[in-house]
């Protein structure tokens, strides 16, 4: 069962901002430097894989990313040479500390998650690839947020050193192929830094709303909520792997089309048929040529008619209900995907998103609007057997 207490969790991150003792743009959160890492490791792990042959778990990594991130919420801003200084002299307890902190969120999770939680800091596995993978990505993502901050700081007392700290990190991790590429600073790093102006293209942009939410944040809370419905419906690894990736691919053309609102879509009949053609023709243009070709094939699996639900039968993607999943095709070989699963956590984001900034009392009528329509369309709603009435019931105003 998916706890509420864990869902506003996932939105705290938003509210934690990264370099705040340095002059910075305004929307430097966690949950978005939380999110490019995931882009940065997706990258790292395909290169792992097509360059030297890899086999990464890829249950690990995503599950790996989740603990981090709920771990550094718990720990909030805690400046990095403390961290780490923290994390080298006490971080079993602190550890301990963290899991006893999220021990009445994760509780009711299926798939053993608060053991798998304790395995993944407590275990002597720190050397495993999919843990270097994250730390590399980690670093990625980081140095990218630096060379914004670089600038605006140029001369700032301690920036040298931040900076040599960061590229030393780097450096440790270029045993990686990945990392090895994107310091050459070419397509695929291109690709990397087009996806990261979706930090800064605000969610509801036409209203005042707190927390503030980029597109970028989003697409990982969505990610991590199609994660959690996953294990609810027992889903077969590629399913996880397909759900979870789906969910973080899931607003990709939006980095050139910027964020059209339902209700412009759906002002024109046809108009939402004539914005997704000029989405996946941008996709075609303008983001695959940054990827290798081969990973564009799943990419279009991710990103075409995002919110159905598919799998691959004799080589061709054929559309089918989640519930069909579910009764017969809930196995690796058909590399099952819930697209309605996806579209389900895309409303619960959008739908909390609501009410969060309305319980802080700042509303506006596309909020309360907003709030009500999705309200209506779940609140009495099963998708793929998932009580999402339930979910939505949380929030209710």
């Amino acid at each position: 069962m998916i706890r509420k207490e864990l869902l506003e969790l996932l939105f705290e991150a938003a509210s934690i901002q990264r370099w705040n003792d340095h002059i910075r743009p305004e929307h430097f959160t966690e949950l978005d430097k939380q999110a490019h890492k995931m882009f940065y490791a997706f990258v790292l792990a395909k290169i792992e894989e097509a360059d030297r042959g890899a086999k990464v778990d890829w249950q690990l990594l995503i599950e790996g990313s989740i603990f981090e991130f709920l771990q550094r919420i718990v720990i909030t801003d805690i400046k990095p040479p403390i961290y780490y200084r923290l994390m080298a002299e006490k971080g079993e307890q602190l550890n301990r500390w963290v899991l006893d902190q999220l021990q009445d969120k994760i509780c009711d999770l299926s798939g053993s998650m608060k053991q798998k939680m304790e395995e993944y800091f407590f275990s002597s596995g720190s050397k495993r690839l999919e843990r270097r993978i994250l730390k590399a990505a980690h670093y990625l993502a980081t140095n990218w947020e630096f060379k914004i901050i670089y600038r605006l700081n140029e001369g700032l007392y301690g920036l040298e050193e931040t900076r040599a700290v960061i590229a030393n990190q780097i450096e440790e991790h270029y045993d990686l192929a990945g990392v090895q590429k994107l310091t050459l600073g070419k397509k695929t790093s291109n690709f990397l830094d087009l996806v990261g102006q979706l930090r800064f293209q605000l969610r509801w942009a036409q209203s005042p709303r707190v927390p503030k939410t980029s597109v970028m944040g989003h697409m990982l809370i969505v990610a991590m909520m199609a994660y959690f419905c996953s294990l609810e419906v027992e889903a077969c690894p590629k399913r996880v792997y397909n759900n979870y990736f789906a969910g973080l691919f899931h607003d990709l053309p939006e980095v050139l089309t910027r964020d059209i609102v339902s209700p412009v879509k759906r002002s024109v009949a046809g108009l939402e048929e004539i914005i997704k053609d000029i989405e996946n023709r941008q996709l075609e243009e303008r983001i695959f040529p940054l990827l290798p070709s081969s990973w564009h094939q799943e990419l279009k699996f991710f990103t075409d008619n995002e919110f159905a639900s598919k799998i691959v039968e004799n080589n061709k993607m054929r559309i089918v209900t989640s519930e069909d999943i579910n009764e017969c095709y809930n196995s690796d070989s058909f590399s099952p995907l819930d697209g309605e699963i996806i579209r389900a956590c895309d409303h619960l984001a959008a739908y909390i998103e609501t009410f969060l900034s309305i319980s802080h009392g700042i509303k506006s009528n596309h909020l309360e609007e907003g709030n009500r329509q999705l309200y209506s369309r779940y609140n009495s709603s099963i998708v793929a057997g998932i009580n999402f009435g339930q979910l939505f019931s949380y929030f209710k105003i």
